[in-house]
């Protein structure tokens, strides 16, 4: 520490940047800087110019480092790291360089500092206060820093909870999706091993009954041989006969000779039907899928779905429930809004899907636009970015704003939307006898999505699948 007190800071300063020396050179003047700041020096007064800042005395050589003074300041810098690293200073610890008390704090190097100190050159232009007034600033900083620290700590922590949880749910997802899209699976490969058992089951039966037919035309056949060779047979030994016996028996010899059995044919339709079993084998069994295929012309999106709605396993129908679900707060889900969107959105086109409604008590069905609230409850109305239909209280209503009262004749059991977002209409109608209940004239600019917001839980949204109908067309 002796050798420490006796240096002082000025003597380890540049003159150009007025900081502790950083790789310090030495000119043939003596004069000493940093590497850095002499150059910068050098290059702004010209690539000609190479004197010294201090006594301008010409330098032709490069300038030589100094390792001692290097060492020096380096061995300052530590123990000024050393110093700050032991403990905030008290008001009334001495300056180690001048003496003096610590009356001042820096604002600009956030140091304490004494009366000299503020004088020097290195501190003259820097504003200070009292280090009691610097203790409480500093301290309600810290405190104002500690709050934001804390607040930012608890995002994280809420958001690390909230990917925990989408890791579980992405997880249960994917279990649940492969167990169900095997399900689907099986039912089509059962569809499928019963039509391939059908169709060898109807040719082995008609390979039994073409082989049968084919065995009693070869019983035939042997049974007219055997005839017609008994008949050569005999006639060959009347022919060997010499005498007037010859003549006796030729009547009876002549009679056999005439052959009855029939000429033998082969029977047209005889093998088996081969292009009835191959022939568009793909496209006939395509056709008969329709028994058992479905098209449901919009599925619901369980990304969007907000936590109190539970929907069926092929996301087709929606329904209230009594409990939140514990599910990801994702971006696309709505909550605390009880609604879900179809997963595929319009841009262009005509689209039209049927609802049953049944005796659900509170439903509103139709579109919204990508851009709609999903983290706050509006209205589902049109300024919010809704086109739909409301049924609640008994009572029927268009979601325009403010609402517009319907009156209908009779209570819709199904409910068909129709979207037609070229020409800029939705419709909603009866499904069962086309009876129209509104229809909204708007331009659409964006993207919409099937909307369904339900507040029942005794009875169910359902999306209606449509009829299928395989055809082939003649170009």
């Amino acid at each position: 520490m002796a050798a420490r007190i006796s240096l002082v800071e000025e003597d380890l300063s540049c003159s150009i940047c007025c900081s502790i020396f950083k790789d310090p050179v030495v000119l043939k003047c003596s004069h000493s800087f940093c590497a850095a700041c002499l150059q910068q020096y050098w290059e702004k007064k010209g690539p000609a110019a190479r004197d010294c800042p201090l006594c301008r005395r010409e330098s032709a050589d490069e300038p030589v480092v100094s390792l001692t003074l290097k060492n020096l300041c380096d061995s300052w810098v530590q123990e000024e790291d050393e110093d700050e690293q032991g403990g905030e200073d008290e008001p009334g610890e001495r300056c180690r360089q001048h003496g003096e008390r610590l009356k001042l704090f820096c604002l600009v190097d956030r140091l304490p500092i004494c009366m000299v100190c503020h004088t020097s050159k290195k501190h003259k232009q820097h504003d200070c206060c009292p280090v009691e007034e610097a203790m409480v600033d500093i301290k309600e900083d810290l405190r104002c820093a500690l709050t934001v620290l804390q607040g930012k700590l608890e995002a994280f922590e809420k958001m690390k909870r909230n990917y925990e949880t989408t890791a579980e749910h992405i997880k249960a997802q994917a279990e649940k999706t492969e167990a169900l899209v095997r399900e689907e699976f099986e039912k089509l490969h059962q569809f499928l091993r019963g039509e391939e058992a059908a169709r060898i089951a109807e040719l082995k039966q008609e390979e039994r009954r073409k082989s049968q037919t084919v065995s009693q035309r070869l019983d035939e056949i042997f049974s007219n041989m055997a005839s017609l060779s008994d008949s050569v047979r005999a006639i060959e030994e009347e022919l060997q006969i010499d005498d007037l016996s010859f003549l006796h028996k030729c009547k009876k010899t002549l009679k056999r000779a005439e052959c009855v059995a029939p000429e033998p044919i082969v029977a047209s339709g005889s093998l088996i039907d081969v292009a009835r079993y191959l022939g568009s084998l793909r496209f006939r069994v395509w056709e008969k899928m329709q028994e058992v295929v479905q098209f449901t012309p919009v599925v619901l999106d369980p990304n969007t779905a907000a936590p109190w709605l539970i929907l069926s396993d092929v996301l087709t129908s929606v329904r209230d429930c009594d409990s939140r679900q514990p599910l990801p707060d994702n971006p696309e889900r709505f909550d605390p809004d009880t609604g879900v969107l179809g997963s595929v959105g319009f841009s262009s086109g005509s689209h039209w899907w049927d609802v049953e409604v049944g005796e659900n008590t509170a439903w509103v069905l139709g579109v919204a636009k990508e851009s709609v609230q999903r983290k706050e409850k509006v209205s589902s109305v049109l300024k919010n970015g809704y086109l739909t239909v409301y049924y609640y209280h008994k009572m029927y209503f268009a979601g325009t704003s403010p609402l517009t009262r319907l009156s209908l004749k009779r209570r819709p059991s199904r409910v068909r939307v129709a979207l037609d977002w070229d020409r800029g209409r939705l419709t909603f109608s009866d499904a069962d006898d086309n009876t129209p209940i509104y229809t909204f004239r708007h331009a659409f600019a964006e993207t919409v999505f099937p909307y369904f917001w339900v507040g029942c839980k005794a009875c169910p949204l359902r999306i209606q699948p449509r009829d299928v109908a395989v055809t082939t067309e003649h170009k």
